[in-house]
């Protein structure tokens, strides 16, 4: 059916702690100031994304797996398995941690728990993440969480453009203020909130905390993950494989110029983060720009990219 890039309308979702950075970096026209979220790629229930070219345009990428599996390699499964976001953090996120895929069918009712990992795009000076803690076992950490002692639990790592962090199910993290992120992620919306900094919403009420559950999930103690970013040249394009585990496997892109013949395999994901360029199928070009999104189906047994631009492609491993 496709023969070309299958292109996405980005989603957005407005958030507390979100802001304008989305439009001022990527030209967004983004719904208002608190603006947190770009669903860039998403067949979740939602915020699908809308495909906007070739004959499948109007259509959703949820509809498009459902009715279309041929785009997608066969892949077996009732819901598109990823889900692309960029998100900007104007202010603290919350911490959180996500259920796992059993405990997610069990307790939700839901397909997937929430495994993701995040490139940091851009952030400002000093700006820091949460992302594990410090209790040795289940009860110091039921204890410290009990008693509110989040300056001794919480783990704290500064950042800086170009950090990468892998984020398995049952981490406590949160993304701190000034930075923006690119996740990847199981296509799931499970959040349980740990702690969310005693902030009212717009009805003046804090937000719900999910305790009971945020302490069933979490691993303890809690472990780095051990990555190793490789990067190599392979036909003309710069790759750094970022993580390989058993949901997606993510790479950087790095075009400069001309690449040869690349294959999409099953199907790959990608995001523009900077520049623009051309997608060479046949005699057929495809123009892509910053901030795109888009998705090169299994239809199309290989193709070129030229121009000068930095993506970031992901793969499901299912």
């Amino acid at each position: 059916m496709y023969k070309e890039p299958i292109f996405l309308q980005p989603e957005f979702k407005e958030r507390i702690w979100g802001g304008t950075t989305l439009k001022e970096i990527f030209n967004y026209d983004i719904p208002s100031d608190t603006t947190g979220e770009c669903w860039g790629i998403s067949g979740h229930v939602n915020g699908p994304n809308t495909i906007y070219n070739g004959p499948l345009s109007g259509k959703t990428l949820a509809e498009a797996w459902e009715q279309h599996r041929e785009l997608f390699g066969n892949e077996e499964g009732e819901e598109f398995p990823l889900l692309v976001k960029i998100l900007d953090s104007k202010k603290d996120l919350s911490v959180q941690v996500h259920p796992d895929d059993q405990y997610a069918r069990e307790v939700e009712n839901q397909n997937y728990g929430k495994t993701e990992c995040w490139y940091v795009i851009d952030c400002e000076e000093g700006s820091e993440i949460i992302f594990g803690h410090h209790a040795k076992n289940k009860d110091e950490l039921t204890s410290m969480v009990e008693r509110g002692q989040w300056d001794s639990l919480l783990r704290r790592i500064p950042v800086q453009p170009g950090d990468f962090f892998y984020v398995p199910s049952g981490t406590i993290h949160a993304i701190g203020e000034g930075i923006q992120i690119l996740e990847t992620q199981q296509s799931s919306d499970i959040t349980y909130r740990v702690y969310d900094y005693d902030r009212t919403g717009a009805d003046g009420q804090k937000r719900e905390l999910h305790l009971e559950r945020s302490l069933d999930v979490t691993t303890v103690p809690h472990l780095d993950p051990d990555l190793t970013r490789e990067s190599y040249l392979e036909a003309g394009l710069r790759f750094e494989k970022l993580v390989e585990e058993k949901y997606f496997t993510v790479h950087h892109w790095d075009l400069d110029g001309k690449s040869n013949d690349l294959i999409p395999g099953k199907y790959t994901l990608v995001s523009v983060l900077d520049g623009e360029g051309l997608v060479h199928i046949g005699s057929e070009d495809f123009s892509f720009k910053k901030g795109d999104h888009f998705i090169m189906p299994a239809t199309v047994e290989h193709f070129k990219m030229s121009g000068k631009a930095k993506m970031i492609s992901s793969r499901s491993n299912k």
